[in-house]
């Protein structure tokens, strides 16, 4: 009976529930340690053109990748082995607990009106200059990257550990570091780093979308309502600069009853973001709200991607 039991569905559940338990690694984390070495690396071949850029991303994403498939095959004749490591694989890219524990925690601060304390802490949420944030703007900063990052570390991993297994969520993983790192519009990346802020773009496409999906249905949680959320993802999302963050920050701002978006300052510079929603802006209450939101979506798409990984494997198997 076991036999038949999907490998990669059972070892994305485990995986998203040792990341509920443990979160990350406390030292030595394999992301960590591939954005160091994609640091080096990036040193050492940056010039300001795409075509570097493009080399750069192809061999640090396609190694990862490779390097999946290849102890994918090690274990492929053992259903215990391919159920671990397809979990420590989920554990090790997946950002659940994470996203939640530093939202939570800088909701605390600033309910408590510690805002050195909360200054401090939004960098490892968003890359905004938290300098210029009063207590409802570093809410807004925080609120707004829990949104995204619910998709980017939670969803898309588990889409594509349920559609491509290990090599999935390792080239994921890589991917999605390599436009946090360089796919930004500072001078020295605008060109450098355009092939991983398109290549983050490609692979986020569908889970923005099911994120949305999920944020709109799991509304009431929040007190709010799907329908609101499905409005303002059909109405704002378009207008984000990103094509993969405005569906599922549009879905949290109508899910949460609140506006998101305008003057967002960065170190290398200020947007005029437009609005998303059509609510009052945030408030500190809400980050506490949006980081509830996006527990549930994580449960739920750990769901989804089980079933869609137990359905890849009956139709791969013989």
């Amino acid at each position: 009976m076991i036999a038949v039991v999907s490998s990669r569905a059972v070892g994305l559940l485990l995986g998203v529930a040792a990341d509920a338990v443990f979160g990350d690694p406390r030292r030595g984390h394999p992301v960590a340690v591939f954005g160091s070495a994609a640091g080096r690396l990036e040193r050492a071949w940056w010039s300001d053109s795409r075509p570097r850029g493009v080399a750069y991303c192809a061999v640090l994403v396609g190694g990862v990748a490779v390097g999946g498939a290849a102890a994918e095959r090690a274990v492929a004749r053992s259903w215990v082995g391919r159920v671990l490591l397809t979990a420590v694989a989920t554990w090790v890219v997946v950002g659940g607990r994470s996203l939640a524990g530093e939202g939570s925690a800088l909701a605390a601060e600033l309910t408590a009106d510690d805002l050195g304390a909360a200054r401090r802490r939004l960098p490892a949420l968003c890359g905004r200059d938290p300098s210029a944030l009063d207590a409802d703007g570093l809410a807004r900063a925080a609120l707004e990257s829990v949104a995204e990052n619910t998709s980017d570390a939670v969803v898309a991993p588990l889409v594509w550990g349920a559609v491509a297994g290990v090599p999935g969520l390792l080239g994921y993983r890589a991917a999605n570091t390599l436009d946090a790192m360089v796919g930004h519009l500072s001078e020295r990346h605008r060109r450098f780093g355009w092939a991983s802020a398109r290549l983050d773009d490609v692979l986020n496409g569908v889970p923005a979308r099911l994120a949305a999906v999920l944020t709109a249905g799991a509304a009431p949680v929040v007190g709010g309502r799907p329908s609101r959320a499905v409005a303002a993802w059909r109405a704002d999302a378009a207008r984000h600069p990103s094509p993969n963050a405005g569906p599922v920050e549009a879905a949290f701002a109508g899910a949460l009853g609140r506006q998101l978006g305008g003057r967002t300052v960065y170190p290398y510079g200020v947007q005029e973001r437009p609005t998303l929603g059509s609510g009052p802006p945030p408030r500190v209450a809400d980050l506490a709200r949006a980081v509830r939101l996006s527990r549930v979506v994580t449960v739920a798409s750990a769901v989804v991607a089980a079933g869609v990984a137990a359905g890849v494997g009956r139709r791969q198997r013989p």
